[in-house]
C-alpha cells in the first residue's frame, strides 16, 4: 500500500533535532499558532509537497552511513507530525525495519489515542512544552496546554525516552514561577533524558512578513546568556540534565 503525506521540506544532515547526524522531515500542517514560530509556512495542511513514504525512504537510505557512524537517525518534525499519523507511523515503521533510530519532534497537541499508534515506532520523543502556566501557554500557542501534559504523562508511563524542549522568551515565558512549575513537572516524569532550553530568536520573522502575518514579537530581543543560565539552573536544581 502506498502511503502519501504532505511535507514542507527535508534536511539531509541535521544536527539539532536528536542525537547524531539526522535526516529531518518537516511535515506540513500545524494546529498551533505560536507567536515565535520560525516555520509559519508550515501551518496549512493543504499547502506543501505531496510525497510517498517510498520516495522518502529512497532518499533516507542515501544517508545511512552518516547516521550509523554518528549515532543519528531520522527525525520527523513540523509543523505538527501528529496531524498526519498514518504517514508518520509508516515512515517510522520502515526506518525501524532498517535499524534506523527514529525521533518525533512534537508539541504534544494531539489526541492521545492517535499519538499512541505513532509512538509504537518511535525511539525518542522531542517534546516541546512552550509554557507550564496554562494562560501563558494559550497566549503563546492559541491552544490549551492539557493535551501536551497528558501525552507527557503517558510517555513517562511507558518509559519512552524523551527530551523536553522549552523556548525561553523574555517577557513571555521567562517568569521564574512558570519555569519552576515546568521543572517540577519534568522531574516527576520517569523518562526525561534531558531538558533543552532554547533561546528565543527571530530568524523566521521574514517569513511572517512574506506571508502577510503580523509578527507580535518584533520588539522582543533574545534572552541574554545570564537569563539562559538562570533558567537552566532552575531545571538542574530539580535533578534534571540540561543542555
Amino acid at each position: 500500500m502506498t502511503v502519501v503525506g504532505k511535507i514542507h521540506s527535508v534536511e539531509s544532515c541535521g544536527t539539532v533535532d536528536g542525537p547524531g547526524i539526522r535526516f529531518v522531515i518537516f511535515t506540513q500542517g500545524c494546529p498551533l499558532r505560536c507567536l515565535y514560530c520560525h516555520n509559519p509556512d508550515c501551518r496549512n495542511l493543504a499547502d506543501g509537497k505531496e510525497v510517498t513514504v517510498d520516495e522518502l525512504m529512497e532518499e533516507i537510505q542515501k544517508y545511512r552511513s552518516y547516521m550509523r557512524f554518528s549515532g543519528g537517525g531520522v527525525t520527523v518534525s513540523g509543523g505538527e507530525p501528529l496531524l498526519q499519523p498514518e504517514f508518520v507511523t509508516e515512515i517510522f515503521r520502515r526506518c525501524q525495519q532498517l535499524g534506523i533510530h527514529t525521533a518525533l519532534d512534537t508539541s504534544g497537541y494531539a489526541d492521545l489515542q492517535t499519538a499512541k499508534s505513532v509512538l509504537k515506532y518511535v525511539d525518542l520523543v522531542l517534546l516541546d512544552i512552550k509554557s507550564f502556566a496554562p494562560e501563558t501557554y494559550l497566549k503563546v500557542t492559541h491552544v490549551p496546554l492539557s493535551p501536551t501534559l497528558e501525552i507527557a504523562e503517558y510517555l513517562s508511563e511507558i518509559k519512552k525516552p524523551t527530551w523536553i524542549r522549552f523556548v525561553l522568551v523574555p517577557n513571555l515565558t521567562d517568569d521564574p514561577q512558570n519555569i519552576e512549575g515546568l521543572a517540577k513537572f519534568a522531574a516527576m516524569l520517569h523518562n526525561v533524558d534531558k531538558v533543552e532550553v532554547l533561546p528565543f530568536h527571530k530568524m523566521g520573522e521574514y517569513k511572517w512578513e512574506q506571508l502577510g502575518y503580523e509578527y507580535q514579537l518584533k520588539d522582543t530581543q533574545p534572552p541574554t546568556p545570564e537569563m539562559v543560565k538562570t533558567t537552566q539552573d532552575i531545571f538542574r536544581k530539580h535533578g534534571l540534565k540540561v543542555q
